[in-house]
């Protein structure tokens, strides 16, 4: 197995937003805004290289969108999956599975395009077979008002339409379940959207977490620092405080998606709770 950081864009959100009830002065700290209040943010995949298996973990917000709705994300920066997808060798049209932590735009957008025709929508990735599970998908598809502007229809219906959706089920008894299709664990969070899925994998003696929205950036570690986007925010602090005490206890190593700064984190225990030990960049850890 290897792995590979892939940088599919730079954006730009509401510092106030992705801190929700946590005031600027200490978010500021170590998440410093712009003249706008905008935080730099991320959004950063990982590339599972095993055997003929080719997973991709969360596709960014891809380019079929307009000027205008771009306009709101402030994008910043010259990464592309495609670029990315080059710099290691390989090519979109090499996937063979597309695993989605969850189906907001910023995460799933880069799984559909635009058809040559420019008349309809067909699947980013050709041969690639697309990962979601059930409860988060009808959650999607008949989303509630206040997240029906993250799940963007364009996105998601013409991954079913391809005939190549597939869906993980949750195994109640384990903390992380496990899906012997993609080789890793998956651990279910509820706090930020229905059945967002955290994948946990071993890599070269090291557990490895693709944190997604449970725990976007470094700064968001302290428990009551949960977004204002998050559905159910008591349930994300609960999730949190139990997926970070594991984390501290066990060793992992975070995979952060949307920490413009910070690649991959470790925590420990303190006397204030579980707070940042070590930041990496990939490189530094496994190369």
């Amino acid at each position: 197995m290897k792995l590979y950081p892939i940088e599919a864009g730079n954006f730009k959100l509401d510092g106030g937003a992705m801190f929700g009830v946590v005031p600027k002065t200490i978010w500021n700290r170590t998440n410093p805004a712009d003249e706008s209040n905008l935080i730099d943010m991320a959004a950063r995949c990982l590339l599972i290289e095993d055997g003929d298996k080719l997973t991709l973990i969360d596709t960014g917000m891809g380019d079929k969108q307009s000027d205008k709705f771009y306009g709101y994300y402030n994008l910043w920066g010259d990464e592309s999956i495609d670029n990315s997808l080059k710099k290691y060798g390989f090519h979109r049209d090499d996937i063979t599975d597309v695993f989605l932590t969850h189906l907001h735009f910023d995460h799933c957008g880069g799984c559909i395009q635009w058809n040559k025709q420019r008349t309809g929508y067909e699947p980013a990735f050709k041969y690639a077979r697309f990962w979601s599970n059930k409860d988060h998908w009808l959650w999607a598809t008949e989303p509630n008002a206040r997240e029906k502007a993250s799940f963007l229809k364009e996105n998601i219906i013409p991954i079913n339409q391809s005939g190549r959706l597939h869906f993980i089920e949750k195994d109640p008894s384990q903390q992380f379940t496990n899906v012997p299709n993609l080789g890793f664990g998956v651990f279910f969070a509820d706090g930020h959207t229905e059945k967002q899925m955290i994948p946990k994998l071993e890599y070269k003696g090291k557990t490895i977490a693709f944190m997604a929205d449970l725990l976007p950036t470094a700064g968001h570690i302290p428990l009551p620092y949960v977004m204002g986007y998050d559905t159910r925010p008591l349930i994300t602090l609960s999730e949190k405080e139990l997926f970070l005490n594991t984390a501290a206890d066990e060793g992992f190593y975070l995979f952060l998606e949307h920490d413009a700064h910070n690649q991959i984190i470790t925590v420990k225990h303190t006397e204030k709770g579980v707070r940042l030990d070590q930041t990496f960049t990939f490189n530094e850890l496994f190369e």
